[in-house]
């Protein structure tokens, strides 16, 4: 029987994983590669060419990629987009909620405006919040809005009109009027039918302004992987943690804007249903950014609203500081600290690292590829926690003399200590950050992370695991197969996963439960459409005590009360319920369906383990002789205590003093607290 196999492609800031999964064999390649920033299809393109099997026999790719998020950071590659709205609301996404984001900093600029005062567009007409049509469009308005758009060359356009989410007739008729236009049009009833009208139209630009650079990049990638003879389905990591089609992913581009943060979270879902670990926080540290989350039970934390492109501190979002976007997506802490993160001596003469980062170009100072900054990477190295000699099981050389020269420069003279005291406060400051993220995700939300294990993951989340578990009180740590390119084998554990809403205000009872049971019939059929003809789904009310601008998201049965769940949830969460009266804002339909999945092998117990070699590492304030092991070569069952260095192709573990190891069926190295 011929093999088939299914791929993964995680494009990250540094490097480009791939995971290839023999469906056959059921064994895994992978192989890690240099990001192409500047060109990130070229990245996909390489992958490919790079793995050494017949394209034909590929029966599935899945891809997760930052394109859109850096393009919404960098304001490049973004399309000329216009915005119509109702008049006297041209400003609303300039005006958005009023809230500072830096009520201190005296010099303060709010985020730019990603439509061009002259490029929003305004119409009569007026709905109610009842549905009821108050003024109708005049015809004229739509007249000169077509030549407006024209005129100014607008390439997409985002329609976002009052009350539209209860009756759409006014945007749709405005659309109709723009038939022939050659751009693309996004209605906010389509993209985004809930209320609040700042966020349903921030939503809608922000899909607008990404819809040509998204489909055109999937489109490249698909005509590049039908040339290579490969005729397999094309799917995209979307933010919530499942799949997309690539036809949606490009229709509905807010949907990816968080895709490669959400597959490393999705595989350590996939990897503690399989062990039974009910409590887990994740740990992604990877070449730019370290990233937290929870998984409770086998299912990541989904929040329904994030700020695309906004600034963070200490791992927190600043609402205000980027542009609303209002889709489910996995909710995670993320703070400026990976292994290109660079560190440098303030000017009032204090040890600072991030946010900047020497990227996969020039990278560390060891790399040997230009880079002069002392990085994470480089003080990790001249501690012997990273081989000094070489990563990537010897594909990658390294220079340790570049990485002394770059930290006793930049940071040792200045600071007026040795070298090996400048990496290590480098360590201790970036760990300290890091444990803000995880206290955020646990400690901030009612929950005790002494009662959670980690998912240490990404080619540095293993490094520095077992630091972080000390300080925030974790017992037990678990570093899977290939921490490195985790996220990549994550790609291949999800189905597709689609949400579809409505607006749920005033409605009763039994009209919410028809609203759903429609909308449940329209998901159904949308998947059926692009071929799945398994759909299952899962239904949600949005609910808040009348007043109150937030919602908490309640899975519904018809068998159990939602408002007491929602009392429940509120307790829970807040620390308190009350009588008040609640209200459903939005109803909410998650749809889901099968697409090939990895499967998890099981290893059996046998061999030596064989010590490769030893070296000084540096512990709590001085170099220990710590035994050094090759990954690959460590069987099943095999133990040891801390210190220890476990090293393999794409990241290393280091198992503290203190601690115990052990590796799993799973290929898992388990590391608990003595």
């Amino acid at each position: 029987m011929s093999s088939k196999y299914y791929v993964g492609i995680d494009i990250g800031g540094t490097f480009t994983d791939i995971v290839i999964f023999d469906s056959e064999s059921k064994d895994i390649q992978i192989l890690k590669l240099p990001s192409t920033p500047d060109f990130p299809e070229k990245a996909v393109i390489n992958a490919l060419k790079s793995i050494n099997i017949d394209p034909g026999k590929i029966i599935l790719i899945t891809h997760a990629s930052t394109i859109a998020t850096n393009a919404l950071l960098t304001k490049t590659g973004l399309a000329r987009v216009g915005l119509v709205t109702n008049k006297g609301f041209k400003d609303i996404i300039e005006i958005a909620r009023q809230r500072r984001s830096e009520i201190y900093n005296l010099r303060y600029s709010r985020p730019e405006p990603l439509v061009h005062r002259n490029h929003r567009y305004t119409v009569s007409g007026r709905i109610s919040y009842d549905g009821k049509e108050i003024e109708p469009v005049k015809p004229a308005d739509l007249d000169t809005l077509k030549k407006r758009i024209n005129k100014d060359k607008i390439e997409s356009i985002a329609v976002s009109l009052l009350n539209s989410y209860v009756n759409p007739s006014h945007e749709i008729l405005v659309k109709e009027h723009l038939q022939g236009f050659k751009g693309y049009v996004f209605l906010s009833s389509e993209v985004n039918p809930e209320f609040r009208e700042y966020e349903r139209t921030s939503t809608t630009v922000v899909n607008a302004i990404l819809a040509p650079l998204v489909s055109n990049y999937l489109k490249d990638l698909n005509r590049h992987f039908r040339d290579s003879g490969i005729s397999a389905p094309f799917y995209m990591m979307g933010s919530n943690g499942g799949l997309n089609t690539s036809e949606y992913a490009s229709k509905i581009p807010i949907s990816v804007i968080e895709s490669g943060p959400s597959a490393g979270v999705i595989a350590s879902s996939f990897v503690a249903r399989t062990l039974g670990l009910d409590k887990v926080i994740t740990f992604d540290m990877g070449g730019t950014t370290a990233k937290a989350g929870t998984i409770i039970e086998g299912k990541p934390d989904i929040s329904s609203e994030f700020e695309a492109a906004g600034k963070t501190h200490s791992g927190r979002s600043i609402k205000g500081s980027g542009y609303a976007v209002r889709f489910p997506f996995i909710d995670l802490a993320e703070v400026s600290a990976g292994g290109g993160t660079i560190a440098w001596v303030d000017e009032g003469g204090s040890l600072r690292v991030g946010p900047k980062s020497a990227g996969a170009s020039p990278g560390p100072a060891a790399y040997g590829s230009g880079g002069k900054e002392p990085t994470i990477t480089d003080a990790n190295i001249l501690l012997g926690r990273l081989n000094p000699h070489h990563l990537l099981g010897g594909k990658m050389k390294i220079f340790k003399e570049l990485s002394e020269n770059a930290i006793k420069d930049k940071i040792g003279q200045k600071l007026e200590i040795d070298v090996i005291a400048a990496a290590d406060g480098i360590v201790k400051l970036i760990n300290n950050a890091m444990a803000k993220a995880i206290s955020i995700v646990s400690i901030e939300r009612g929950r005790d992370p002494r009662d959670f294990v980690m998912m240490a993951f990404g080619g540095a989340g293993p490094v520095h695991a077992c630091d972080l578990a000390e300080e925030i009180g974790i017992k037990e740590v678990f570093a899977p197969p290939n921490p490195g390119l985790f996220s990549a084998y994550g790609l291949l554990t999800v189905d597709i996963i689609r949400p579809f809403s409505k607006s749920g205000i005033g409605l009763t009872m039994d009209a919410i439960e028809k609203q759903l049971d429609a909308l449940e019939e329209e998901a159904k059929q949308s998947l059926k459409m692009e071929g799945f003809q398994n759909v299952d789904t899962e239904k949600y009310l949005d609910m808040h005590y009348v007043g109150q601008s937030f919602e908490l998201a309640i899975p519904l049965a018809w068998d159990s009360n939602p408002f007491a769940y929602f009392k429940n949830e509120h307790k829970k969460i807040y620390g308190y319920y009350s009588d008040d009266p609640i209200e459903v804002v939005n109803t909410r339909v998650i749809a889901k369906a099968n697409v090939p999945k990895i499967e998890i092998n099981e290893y059996k117990e046998g061999g030596l383990m064989a010590e490769e070699s030893r070296r000084k590492v540096y512990f709590n304030g001085e170099f220990v002789d710590t035994p050094v092991f090759t990954r690959g070569k460590i069987p099943v069952g095999s133990k040891g205590i801390g210190p220890t260095i476990i090293e393999g192709y794409d990241s290393t573990v280091v198992v503290n003093p203190g601690w115990s190891w052990t590796v799993d069926k799973y290929l898992n190295v388990n590391v608990r607290r003595n």
